[in-house]
């Protein structure tokens, strides 16, 4: 039998993954101990994987993380940092992304703050979700460049159509009065149907003041806090324990998690790379897979 009539047909299909498996089955003397079922298993596992990765690719470049290579099996768990591993575990699971919570970053700067951030939203990116990081100033700059020239709806769309989006470095400027106005339309487009993450050097307690404006101040911190994680980092600086490392670390923090949210843990953690295939006889996974991407930056 001529193969390269389907080897060809596969490829119109874009099937091409498909089709470098099927080439390497034939060049392996012993598959033909495999039943068809079986084999024909394995060419599926590999389309599919194959697919999950580019899925992640273009989510990860989608998303633009400050640190596209944290994940949270990069986050260590040294006793000094009282780090509560079964919470980095629950969070893992996503299970806050799809129930559309928020999460709050705080602590001292060089703590880890962005680092455990991107690590969510890159969880979330491997779990199907799509996600975007920015700034807050950026993020204020991009938006009054929009409403000059004519873009600010479109921008306000785009961010309300991520299951989570990425807010960093909030607070260490004073807000003024439209980038409050902003904040309050990004918050409301995104309240109760996705997710959100701010990392700020603030306490959440300290937020109303920091805004200024007591009405608006009120619509926004309803909006953030209500219903959210709360992650406080403690310890010093990892920029200062570890020079080397560009300061991504996490370091220690203890959580509060809303009340009424239980979730599952995740799977336990593993070394960053691309998932193996399931067995032959397992069914194929759904569009939420575990396909990871390589690169390690150890936390």
């Amino acid at each position: 039998m001529l193969n390269e009539p389907t080897v060809e047909k596969l490829k119109t299909l874009r099937l091409h993954a498909m089709a470098d498996a099927w080439a390497a089955q034939q060049a392996q003397p012993d598959i033909a101990a495999l039943s068809f079922d079986e084999r024909f298993g394995l060419l599926v596992d590999a389309e599919w994987l194959a697919r999950e990765n580019a899925r992640l690719r273009r989510a990860l470049k989608e998303a633009r993380l400050r640190m596209s290579a944290a994940c949270v099996e990069d986050i260590e768990y040294a006793a000094k940092r009282e780090l509560d591993k079964s919470l980095i575990r629950q969070l893992a699971s996503c299970r806050w992304v799809a129930e559309h919570q928020n999460v709050l970053i705080t602590g001292a700067t060089g703590t880890g703050k962005s680092f455990i951030g991107c690590a969510l939203a890159h969880q979330a990116c491997r779990q199907g979700y799509r996600a975007l990081y920015r700034r807050a100033s950026r993020l204020f700059h991009e938006l009054a460049l929009a409403r000059a020239d004519g873009t600010y709806v479109r921008l306000l769309a785009k961010v309300a159509r991520m299951d989570v989006f990425v807010l960093d470095d909030w607070g260490l400027a004073p807000v003024q009065d439209q980038e409050r106005r902003d904040l309050l339309e990004l918050l409301e487009d995104r309240y109760g149907t996705r997710s959100t993450i701010v990392t700020s050097q603030l306490p959440p307690a300290h937020w109303h003041e920091h805004l200024g404006d007591p009405t608006l101040a009120d619509a926004i911190c309803d909006r953030l806090l209500h219903n959210a994680h709360r992650l406080v980092l403690k310890g010093p600086s990892r920029r200062k324990e570890m020079p080397g490392d560009g300061g991504s670390p996490a370091a220690s923090l203890r959580s509060e998690a809303p009340s009424g949210a239980a979730m599952a843990p995740a799977p336990e953690p593993e070394g960053q790379r691309l998932a193996p295939p399931p067995s032959p006889r397992s069914p194929t996974r759904g569009r939420r897979g575990h396909a990871r991407k390589g690169g390690n930056t150890r936390s």
